[in-house]
Parts: structure tokens; sequence; C-alpha cells
């Protein structure tokens, strides 16, 4: 059975510090180690991580390499956030959190995992994401939250 593949954003990895999310983040994290899943971690998660506080580069260190896939920036990505954008799924001053999405739909991610609730796991714009995914050729993603994953 092919394995999920699922775009984590720095959220997830902070959530391992977070009295509320840890539980659940953790157990993700322990999904990818089992062989459950692939983790996509993207160059934009990497450079965000140069603002994190220590322990969370720390803990994104001891992940191990296997049932991890790094995926980059790519042009089609940047254009897709800036359809996002120019939709008004989101504002410019939140384009990482489109980037985010726009990385994990043009490589093909099965499904997004994030604590955002704000800008990325929100009924409204999960449908504003995917109304644009359709119209420029991308398939629908899935957006959750780790607990409703694990």
């Amino acid at each position: 059975m092919k394995k999920l593949r699922i775009y984590i954003d720095t959220s997830v990895i902070g959530g391992c510090f977070d009295k509320e999310f840890f539980e659940d983040s953790i157990a993700l994290f322990d999904m990818s180690r089992k062989g459950k899943i692939v983790l996509l971690l993207s160059d934009l998660l990497v450079a965000e991580l140069d603002n994190a506080p220590e322990r969370v580069l720390q803990l994104f260190k001891t992940l191990p390499g296997y049932n991890l896939e790094r995926i980059d920036i790519s042009e089609d990505a940047l254009n897709l956030r800036d359809k996002y954008i120019k939709d008004k799924v989101l504002g410019r001053a939140s384009e990482n959190d489109a980037l985010h999405v726009a990385i994990a739909s043009v490589h093909g991610a099965d499904m997004i995992v994030s604590w955002n609730f704000k800008h990325i796991v929100h009924y409204d714009k999960i449908r504003g994401f995917n109304a644009v995914n359709i119209r420029e050729g991308y398939g629908i993603i899935a957006i959750h939250s780790p607990k409703e994953v694990v």
C-alpha cells in the first residue's frame, strides 16, 4: 500500500513544545518513524526554522532521514502562491502560509498537516485554496490538523 505523503509546516514541529499540541505532534512524527507515512519537508520549512527556538531546531535535526522527502520551492509553487493571494484566499502578509500550500499542491502531497488554524486549517481558506488549485489544474488537497490524522 502506498504511504501517505504528508506536507508539514513549522507549526507541527513547534507543536512538540506546546502543551496543547504536544501529544498529536509527537504521534505524527512517530508515524513517520514507524514507516506509516512520508513527511514532506520544504525548503521554506527549513528557512523558517532559522528563526525558531533552538529546541525546535534540535528536534527537527533528530528526524530520521528515512520516510522524509525534501521538496523545493519551484517557480510553479511561487506562481500558485501568487494566485492564492490575487484571489484573496490569503493576503500578502501571509504569503509564506500561501507558499506552504502551493508547494504541497505542486508536489502532489496527499495532504497538508498544520496547527495554523487562522491561515491554513480553516474551512474558508481550504475552499479557496482548492478552488484555485482546480482552476489551475492541480488536484484538491486535504488540509488537516495533526489531531485529525494520528
